[in-house]
């Protein structure tokens, strides 16, 4: 468990941060990237949780937020360094973990007819927006893959989880009793 004692260290301040494992590398590196939107989408759950989301959804919102910290440990860690520092890992059961809620929720909802758009109530925008940083941490972390290895179930992690809060902002909407707004192709 890390022991925080002083936020402002300045040891940023030259544009490099440190690894779990020690090692400095500069904060425009992938990794980090990575790991930055990592955050940026734990944050934005954390807005979904305070804007009036549906009680259903409160528990897996956070135990999503916990898992994402498993990713951002796993992530400041290269595999080339895990040996000497192990830690928290997304491992295979994370992903069985969100598709169990996913499919249970997915049951409850309409056949979709048409794409839907971000919208209806605040909290399935919210969610809508997390689904696309969520996507925007997927990508990262393919282009991290091709350079270097990463955890085995990064990448199928975010892939799954990004399909889950999609099926949540549709359950918020009809929860809401709020109409999904959809794409007219025709307009």
């Amino acid at each position: 468990m890390p022991r925080i004692t002083k936020v402002t260290t300045r040891t940023g301040d030259d544009g490099t941060t440190a690894l779990g494992s020690g090692r400095r590398v500069p904060k425009s590196a992938p990794r980090i990237a990575a790991y930055g939107t990592i955050d940026e989408l734990n944050a934005v759950l954390g807005v979904v949780l305070t804007s009036g989301v549906t009680p259903e959804l409160v528990d897996p919102l956070r135990r999503i937020q916990n898992d994402l910290f498993h990713v951002g440990a796993e992530l400041c860690i290269p595999e080339a360094d895990r040996k000497g520092h192990p830690g928290p890992r997304i491992e295979a059961r994370h992903v069985v973990e969100l598709e169990t809620p996913s499919g249970e929720l997915n049951q409850k909802l309409p056949a979709l007819k048409n794409f839907v758009l971000p919208g209806g109530t605040q909290p399935a925008a919210h969610l809508h927006v997390a689904r696309t940083v969520c996507r925007r941490a997927e990508r990262e972390m393919v282009a991290l893959a091709a350079a270097e290895p990463v955890g085995p179930e990064l990448i199928r992690y975010l892939n799954r989880l990004s399909d889950v809060l999609f099926v949540m902002a549709r359950c918020q909407n009809q929860a809401a009793g709020a109409a999904e707004p959809t794409w007219d192709s025709r307009a």
